[in-house]
């Protein structure tokens, strides 16, 4: 029997996701990581991405996410995030908007390195994204 565990993806208004999976690829600060059954207890924040979610029947879920947090414990996966999107419902305008709005908080003056470094890195994520 393959090892599964429960993955809640939720956001203020409502339950985005809710399944027991395989696997989880997850963007985080400390680099993307890869939560399975059994891994240690964690709690970290994400960064602009993408979860990869392998469902039980082998197939793949995507979902953008620009921020949020993660909890790992007792083979129970929680995903808090306000902008977790499934790939499959963005739109080209959608992400050319929020590529022009990142882009343009980019120029100003105000703007430190922790900022700067999340920024460039949400515009790489939305090149990548493929609608």
């Amino acid at each position: 029997m393959e090892a599964k565990f429960q993955l809640e993806i939720i956001s203020p208004e409502k339950i985005i996701f809710s399944d027991t999976i395989k696997m989880a690829k997850i963007p985080s600060y400390e680099g993307d990581m890869s939560i399975l059954n059994n891994h240690i207890s964690i709690i970290t924040f994400l960064r602009p991405g993408i979860i990869k979610i392998e469902k039980n029947d082998g197939n793949f879920e995507e979902f953008f996410v620009q921020d949020g947090t993660i909890e790992f414990f007792g083979e129970n996966l929680v995903i808090l995030s306000s902008s977790a999107i499934n790939i499959k419902d963005l739109s080209k305008e959608f992400l050319n908007n929020l590529q022009k709005e990142t882009e343009e908080m980019l120029t100003k003056e105000n703007i430190n390195d922790q900022d700067r470094y999340i920024l460039n890195h949400k515009i790489d994520v939305i090149k990548e994204i493929r609608v």
